[in-house]
């Protein structure tokens, strides 16, 4: 009751402000369960695509954003339910990766649609990154359920990492034909097939976004692109102090030279 208030009038306020276009919506079945894999551009990305859609997608949050105290919690507790985000206690020896995984599969054996992202976090730079193994073809495996890939096309553009307030720009939508892998079953424990399944999906998702493919994980890329703004903050901290180093050396130089230079004799 609460999803179906929540995404008539979410969904509709997004559809009127934004107008996304969508393309293969004929992908996504009228009933029985599925597994959406799509690329990730922006924090908005998990409300842009069940807008557009008649059924219900599952997507994963953390358990925090459904527990925080006050009425200021209560409100963003209700907002996260009310858009089909499902809690995830990411406490224990392997963290969110395995409640991850349970809550996908419980998704999926329920009937429903399951929303993903397998690159695991947002991207850095609008470029589509290697696949994690885990989550996506673990819950394929386990269920048998389709993967349909997705590719959300502009979002970072409306709302950049670190941007509250989205620009009324247009996005896009990208549903691309549902992946049969049915001759995988029953090998979920074998490393090298879950690299290939999420690496066949990742492939459909690049060929319909038109991204860029990095072929390494966005996470080591944000540690990288961390790691570098953090150096070059030093460099030019370093620099700053150099330059005042010098401007005061200079100065005491002058004040020396001053000091050291006869004054002319008086007439």
């Amino acid at each position: 009751m609460i999803y179906g208030a929540m995404h008539f009038s979410l969904g509709g306020s997004l559809k009127l402000a934004f107008r996304p276009w969508v393309e293969g919506l004929e992908n996504i079945p009228l009933t029985g369960p599925a597994i959406l894999a799509s690329n990730h551009l922006s924090f908005s990305d998990s409300f842009f695509l069940p807008a557009v859609l008649d059924r219900k997608v599952t997507f994963i949050a953390k358990a925090e954003y459904f527990t925080a105290p006050g009425v200021k919690g209560k409100l963003t507790a209700a907002f996260f339910k009310g858009v089909g985000q499902l809690p995830v206690d990411r406490s224990g020896a392997r963290g969110a990766g395995e409640a991850a995984i349970r809550a996908g599969i419980k998704v999926v054996e329920g009937g429903g649609l399951f929303g993903i992202y397998p690159e695991g976090t947002r991207s850095p730079d609008g470029r589509l990154y290697r696949g994690k193994p885990g989550g996506l073809a673990r819950v394929a495996l386990a269920t048998g359920a389709p993967v349909i890939p997705v590719a959300m096309i502009d979002t970072e553009k409306i709302q950049p990492p670190g941007q509250v307030i989205p620009k009324l720009l247009r996005p896009g939508i990208r549903i691309g034909k549902p992946l049969d892998f049915s001759r995988y079953q029953g090998m979920q424990g074998d490393r090298f097939i879950l690299r290939s399944l999420t690496d066949e999906v990742m492939y459909e998702i690049m060929r319909l976004s038109g991204q860029e493919y990095v072929d390494v994980y966005a996470t080591a890329a944000k540690r990288r692109i961390a790691d570098e703004a953090k150096a070059a903050a030093q460099e030019q901290k370093q620099a700053a102090q150099e330059q005042k180093q010098t401007a005061l050396e200079q100065k005491q130089a002058a004040r020396d030279e001053k000091r050291s230079t006869p004054e002319p004799p008086a007439r």
